[in-house]
């Protein structure tokens, strides 16, 4: 598997922490014939918004994300087709998804 791009769970969850959201590995075991790659889950506990890398969705070969926190803060079924963290992360902090504090006091935070 490509390391550093961006539909790699580990370059996803690590560019997120790096910009100081928490986020968790939920999944990354779905069939060869899913078109979901992995699903991760970022600010477990108060946003709580899973977001869902598809490839080859619609059997068109797009790579693209999906978000959903059950409507709150993103409209359901949202997604965004990109291969920028940067757009990702953009959008993640305009539709107010929360970052961790600096004083680190949450139970998912792990030091890199």
């Amino acid at each position: 598997m490509a390391k550093n791009k961006i539909t790699t769970i580990s370059y996803f969850l690590k560019r997120l922490r790096d910009n100081k959201f928490v986020a968790l590995k939920l999944w990354e075991g779905y069939s060869k014939y899913d078109s979901r790659k992995w699903t991760i889950l970022v600010d477990p506990g108060g946003v709580s918004l899973y977001i869902t890398c598809y490839q080859n969705k619609d059997f068109n070969g797009e790579k693209m994300f999906e978000f959903n926190d059950g409507g709150n803060l993103f409209p359901k079924n949202f997604s965004i087709k990109t291969l920028s963290m940067e757009v990702i992360i953009t959008k993640l902090i305009e539709r107010g998804v929360p970052m961790l504090a600096d004083d680190k006091d949450t139970p998912f935070y792990k030091e890199r």
